[in-house]
């Protein structure tokens, strides 16, 4: 197999700078970045962090909430087994380029060796690695390319927003693919082509093994071909799915995968219910890794044997791309949210600060822009090119979206949540609602009344919370508790009142805006548009920020984007943290370093025999 450094001495470019010069339409480009050259620049061998000598073997067990009833993740109908993605890949299908794990808005050759576009950014131009094969030894052809575009775009929502100015996929050549775009100056569009999951068209078109026609438009339980490190080794259908590593997988030895993907099994066992799970995980076997959301768990839960022992290790880790923005999204679709002041008023009602001190032990930070953590989030009173970016709106926006910083109420004494509730009930008045006898009315008598959807009993306290301070306005609220496949069919319905929704953005916001806030989204099952925002000032925006000419021009209309969305209100804004919490058995071997970028990289762990053996000795449940 060609060496790492042989196959990247076939393109000696600097790495790709979409924001820079742009490229000529015959310039072939390996790593591709949004924000200045790549750190590894034209010679990349492999992750600095990354062992490249980490040994493969040994399993790791994990715990899946839920059922499963499909291994299609591309269509909207079912819910899809674990290591399968609704976008991208997940364990089965290599994409054309693999997004980095340690630096923002950088990819890096997969299935592609390589990649061009014109100084107009009119077309993409996609190069095939030769050695690239599916799991069963037939290569990744041009028309597997075309195929999985065309059958993605068309029955995949996620894929329908990201390439929707992607008219066609053409072949040019033996390994070459060029990929034509309908609008000119989007320069995200030549490097999120790499993000295209690429599927086996022979397969699929196929037969299977009781000569049933396969169709990529319905859902299937039959183990589908992929060309990943990892294939589908066994099913249990709602219960378990195991997935083995592939042993002559193609591409291990290219810079993306060296040092990664080590484990020879991983194990997904479903349990339906949160507190099973935690025990399982205590006990130890069917579970190796623990990742905590919750704070106050966090801080009270880890005191059991196998931890107090030193067999189960708890560590937090530094990781900049998991400050998203978190809250209670809003269906606008129901008429109950429909007006501006009852949002704002919802927003109100929020007391961040009492239940961060008094269950969260502090750790939480409140959420204060769609882009959180970053310089794309917005702040203070719009000016410069920001202040002209909205001027042309100003008729349609808020007035006080112009003169005031956007604040959210602080509740840190009895006297702010008396004043944040009479402001919150003086805008439900003048959205037509009245309080009698303790209980918020419309003027048919209607109670206001509202229910969250939620398929986590974890999220009880920070619901009754909520709740609770909404009551002392006369608004009523109910937890709706359901399994994740139900959850997982109403949020893809819309099917809820209020949901909590969380929103990872990357440091280059593009085209996946769409399928966030546009109009288009807010009518198509399954995005991720949850609130159903259908705002011509943001879809407006939203165009603005996918054609955005320079990285300065890109930071004005995230600004101004971001600024609108939290002055409508839509989502109530909860809690981010930048940092993942994990506690795992001491089973493994991990690299002395971790991303600080995305956090722990379980793919580049291994099992340490010594390690596995000796907890084996203790505990009659582990591997």
């Amino acid at each position: 197999m060609t060496s790492p450094a042989v196959l990247f001495a076939k393109a000696l470019v600097p790495a790709l700078v979409l924001f820079g010069t742009a490229a000529g339409a015959q310039e072939w480009h390996t790593t591709s970045s949004l924000m200045g050259e790549s750190k590894y620049g034209e010679d990349f061998k492999q992750y600095d962090y990354v062992n490249p000598d980490a040994p493969k073997g040994g399993t790791l067990n994990s715990v899946a909430n839920g059922s499963f009833d499909s291994l299609n993740p591309y269509v909207v109908r079912g819910t899809p087994a674990a290591g399968l993605a609704p976008f991208g890949g997940g364990l089965l299908y290599d994409t054309l380029m693999e997004q980095s794990i340690d630096e923002a808005s950088v990819s890096h050759p997969l299935l592609a060796e390589a990649f061009s576009y014109p100084a107009d950014y009119s077309s993409a131009t996609y190069r095939l690695d030769p050695r690239a094969k599916w799991h069963d030894g037939q290569p990744v052809t041009v028309d597997d390319v075309i195929w999985s575009f065309n059958v993605l775009k068309e029955h995949s929502p996620w894929y329908r927003r990201y390439y929707e100015n992607v008219k066609e996929a053409v072949a040019v050549g033996e390994r070459e693919i060029e990929f034509r775009f309908d609008q000119k100056g989007n320069r995200e569009l030549p490097k999120i082509i790499g993000d295209l999951a690429v599927l086996p068209k022979h397969w699929w078109e196929g037969t299977d093994a009781k000569g049933k026609k396969r169709d990529i438009t319905q859902p299937t339980l039959e183990p589908p071909l992929g060309s990943a490190a990892y294939k589908i080794e066994s099913v249990k259908p709602g219960q378990e799915i195991v997935w083995a590593r592939v042993p002559d997988y193609w591409g291990a030895k290219l810079p993306v995968k060296i040092g990664r993907e080590n484990f020879d099994k991983r194990k997904y066992i479903y349990i339906l219910d949160s507190n099973a799970a935690w025990q399982a995980f205590t006990k130890g076997g069917m579970e190796d890794i623990n990742p905590e959301p919750s704070a106050r768990d966090w801080k009270t839960k880890y005191n059991f044997p196998a931890l107090e022992r030193g067999d189960v290790i708890q560590k937090e880790f530094k990781a900049t791309s998991s400050a998203k923005f978190q809250g209670f999204a809003m269906n606008t679709r129901r008429p109950l949210f429909a007006d501006r002041r009852v949002r704002e008023a919802l927003t109100l009602a929020y007391d961040f600060e009492t239940l961060n001190r008094t269950v969260s032990f502090g750790l939480n930070k409140r959420v204060d822009s769609y882009f959180m953590g970053s310089e794309l989030a917005s702040s203070g009173i719009p000016q410069g090119k920001e202040l002209e970016i909205l001027e042309q709106f100003r008729s349609e926006l808020p007035p006080e979206l112009f003169t005031q910083e956007f604040k959210l109420p602080v509740y840190n004494t009895p006297q702010d949540e008396r004043t944040h509730l009479r402001e919150a009930l003086g805008l439900l008045r003048d959205a037509g609602w009245t309080l009698k006898d303790g209980r918020l009315v419309d003027k048919n008598g209607q109670p206001f009344e509202f229910e969250i959807l939620s398929n986590s009993d974890s999220l009880e306290t920070a619901i009754n919370s909520y709740a609770n301070t909404l009551r002392k306005i006369g608004i009523t609220v109910r937890m709706r508790l359901v399994d994740t496949s139900q959850y997982t069919n109403r949020i893809n319905d819309y099917d809820f009142d209020m949901i909590l929704a969380s929103l990872a953005q990357s440091e280059s916001p593009g085209n996946e805006q769409r399928e966030f806030w546009s109009s288009k989204a807010a009518d198509t099952p399954g995005s991720r548009n949850y609130s159903g925002i259908k705002n011509p000032v943001v879809d407006k925006l939203v165009e603005r920020v996918v054609f955005a000419t320079d990285r300065e021009d890109l930071l004005a209309a995230t600004h101004a984007l971001d600024r609108v969305l939290l002055w409508n209100y839509y989502v109530v804004p909860q809690l981010t943290r930048d940092v993942v919490w994990l506690a795992y058995w001491n089973k493994f071997g991990i690299p002395d370093k971790q991303p600080d970028y995305v956090g722990p990289d379980l793919d580049s762990w291994w099992i340490d025999p010594a390690k596995e053996s000796a907890l084996a000795s203790k505990y009659r449940n582990s591997n």
